[in-house]
């Protein structure tokens, strides 16, 4: 039986590249074997998928197996079996699959006689800001930003406690509120130097825009990160141990990762789920960096999200100087 296979490539920060299509599988006597394989081929071609291809010399069983395989790796978007109609194999939970189809489906309609009724107008959106990498800096910033400030002071504490340093900083004739703030304040400059660092690459080499004020995203950076080092602190309050820090450390963060919407939106998740996403402190980051950067907002467009980041890190501070053990 003759395939036709349509490979997608998706970079990962990039665009989709153009559909790769191929012929392969068992000859059918029917349709002229590899003579209807190099017609699809050229019918492909034809209408677009100029990297049109066969499949090579599998047949029958074995190129079967080896599409399925393909195709649940994701080398391939779409499998298409040349029964009488064609058989579309895909994946439809996949967008690039659906992609596939919908382009295959019209090339090879087109190709066996079928006339548009009408000619439809196309306007390309070629707007900076609207693709994946646009979408994606903010989030990495986000995240950057929680696992830098919470590591750093969290790693910091619980080895000046095992060291027997923080029962010494107490001796010392000043407030323990001014020891914590310094821990605060220390790490708030690191940070600094590396969210300039990945923000000032991301525009330069990936033309990422940045259309919010310099001053707006520097105080929603600058929030965002006190809040995630206040939360750090709380988290290393306690543990005495860098495998009890660790543990605590991810069990706080892990449920971010997935959830904020660093790396695909947090819509996808069921409606009832969002309220409670909506209240991590790293979607809040996440999402006011997005508006500043993206839309243009300034700080009054984000005031529920900095009003969240204020909270975590208002209560974690505090909860910190109640929870903190100095020895």
């Amino acid at each position: 039986m003759d395939e036709v296979a349509l490979e997608r490539s998706v970079g990962a920060l990039a665009q989709p590249q153009d559909a790769h299509a191929g012929l392969g599988g068992e000859p059918d006597a029917e349709r002229g074997g590899a003579q209807g394989e190099r017609r699809r081929v050229h019918r492909l071609r034809a209408h677009g998928h100029g990297d049109a291809r066969r499949g090579g010399g599998a047949v029958g069983e074995r190129a079967r197996v080896a599409a399925r395989a393909e195709l649940r790796t994701g080398k391939l978007a779409l499998v298409v079996l040349a029964t009488d109609p064609p058989t579309y194999w895909f994946d439809p939970t996949r967008p690039d699959s659906r992609v596939a189809r919908l382009e295959v489906d019209a090339a090879l309609q087109r190709a066996a006689g079928r006339g548009d009724a009408f000619a439809a107008a196309e306007r390309e959106m070629r707007e900076r800001g609207s693709r994946y990498v646009d979408f994606l800096i903010p989030g990495l910033l986000g995240m950057n930003l929680m696992s830098t400030g919470m590591w750093a002071i969290g790693f910091s504490l619980v080895q000046q406690r095992s060291g027997k340093l923080l029962k010494l900083f107490v001796a010392a004739p000043m407030r323990r509120w001014h020891l914590l703030a310094a821990q605060i304040l220390a790490r708030l400059v690191f940070l600094a130097l590396e969210a300039g660092i990945l923000v000032a690459f991301a525009v330069a080499a990936l033309d990422v825009p940045l259309r919010g004020s310099l001053l707006a995203f520097t105080a929603v950076a600058a929030l965002g990160a006190m809040t995630f080092v206040g939360l750090g602190l709380l988290v290393a309050s306690r543990p005495r141990t860098i495998e009890g820090v660790s543990g605590l450390m991810n069990f706080v963060m892990f449920p971010m990762w997935i959830f904020s919407g660093v790396f695909f939106s947090y819509e996808r998740f069921p409606e009832a789920a969002l309220p409670a996403i909506r209240a991590l402190p790293l979607t809040a980051l996440v999402d006011a960096l997005r508006h500043v950067m993206l839309d243009g907002a300034g700080l009054a467009g984000v005031a529920s999200e900095l009003a969240v980041l204020g909270a975590w890190g208002a209560i974690s501070f505090f909860a910190a100087l109640k929870l903190f053990r100095w020895q």
